[in-house]
C-alpha cells in the first residue's frame, strides 16, 4: 500500500508538469487553432532559464522565478511578433509547419548556449520527505500538485471571466464573427502565446527542481501531445485530467510492468484515443455537414 501511495503521488506531480505544458497548448489551440509543436521546448527553455537565473546570475529563488516567466514569455512574444503574426491569414498549415521548425530552432538555441552536460543548481522546493501513513513521499513532489493546480486554475478563470480569455473563446467559435465585433487577432495571438510560456515556464521550474537541468526534458515536453489528445485540445480540464491520467499510467507500468513499457504508454493512449474518442475526453465535437 505504502508503494502504490508514493507511486501514486509520484506519477501526479509528474502529471500535473504535463498538464502545465499541455494548457499552454491549448491556449494556442483555442485562441488559432494552431498544434503547437514548440511547447515542449518552452518547457526545455523554462528549466534552463532557471537554472541561468539561480545558479548562475545568483538571483535569489522568487526574483528567478519570477525573471523565468518574463524571459520565456518575451521569447514567445518575439516569436509570435516576428514569425507568426506575418502568418496570420494563411492556411493554418502554415502555421504549424513553422511551428515544427521553431521547435528545433529552440531545441538548438538552448544547446548552443547551454552545452549538452546536465546541470544542477540549489533546489528551492522542499527536498525532504513526507510521511503520510506507512507512505514517505518526496516533499517536492507533493508540493507539484497544488502549484500546477493553482496555476490551471487560475488559467481557467482567465478564460472564463477575462476580457481576453472571452475574446479567444470568440475567435475559436467563429474568427469572422469575432473580427466583426472588434476583436484584435493579432493581440489575442499575442497573449495567447504569452500564456503558454509562462504556463511552460512554471512547470520547466518545478521539472527543473525535481529531475535536473538536462536535455532530455525535450523528450520530456514531447508528453504534451497524448495528454492534450485524451484530454481534449480546446479544454483546460482536459490538460487536468489528462495530465494526471498519463503521469500515473507511467508511474504504475514503470514500475508493475517494466520493460520500458512506461516510456511507450502515452503514445498507446494517444493511439486509441484518436482511433475511438478523436475529440477527447472533455474536447468539443465538431461536426462538419457536406
Amino acid at each position: 500500500m505504502a508503494d502504490f501511495l508514493q507511486l501514486t503521488v509520484s506519477g501526479l506531480g509528474t502529471g500535473m508538469i504535463y498538464a502545465l505544458a499541455a494548457a499552454g497548448f491549448v491556449v494556442i489551440y483555442k485562441a488559432s487553432d494552431v498544434i503547437n509543436f514548440t511547447q515542449g521546448d518552452l518547457l526545455l527553455l523554462g528549466t534552463y532559464l532557471i537554472f541561468f537565473a539561480v545558479a548562475q546570475v545568483g538571483l535569489p529563488w522568487s526574483v528567478g522565478v519570477a525573471a523565468t516567466i518574463l524571459l520565456a514569455v518575451a521569447v514567445a512574444l518575439a516569436i509570435e511578433r516576428l514569425v507568426l503574426r506575418p502568418l496570420v491569414g494563411e492556411p493554418v498549415i502554415s502555421m504549424i509547419m513553422v511551428t515544427i521548425g521553431l521547435s528545433s530552432i529552440l531545441r538548438s538555441a538552448v544547446s548552443a548556449i547551454w552545452g549538452p552536460a546536465p546541470r544542477s543548481f540549489d533546489s528551492f522546493l522542499p527536498s525532504g520527505d513526507i510521511a503520510i501513513g506507512p507512505a514517505v513521499l518526496a516533499a517536492d513532489r507533493v508540493l507539484s500538485i497544488p502549484i500546477a493546480l493553482g496555476v490551471l486554475a487560475a488559467l481557467g478563470l482567465f478564460f472564463r471571466y477575462a476580457r481576453d480569455g472571452i475574446a479567444m473563446r470568440a475567435i475559436a467559435d467563429d474568427q469572422q464573427a469575432a473580427l466583426s465585433m472588434g476583436i484584435s487577432i493579432p493581440r489575442v495571438l499575442a497573449v495567447a502565446w504569452g500564456l503558454a510560456a509562462a504556463s511552460a515556464a512554471i512547470g520547466g521550474v518545478m521539472l527543473g527542481n525535481i529531475v535536473g537541468v538536462t536535455p532530455n526534458v525535450a523528450s520530456i515536453g514531447l508528453r504534451v501531445f497524448p495528454v492534450v489528445i485524451l484530454g481534449g485540445l480546446d479544454s483546460i480540464p482536459g490538460a487536468i485530467v489528462g495530465g494526471a491520467a498519463i503521469g500515473l499510467l507511467e508511474a504504475y507500468t514503470g514500475t508493475y510492468l517494466g520493460h520500458g513499457l512506461n516510456l511507450v504508454v502515452p503514445y498507446l493512449v494517444l493511439i486509441l484515443v484518436l482511433m475511438f474518442r478523436p475529440y477527447g475526453l472533455f474536447g468539443k465535437e465538431i461536426i462538419e455537414r457536406v
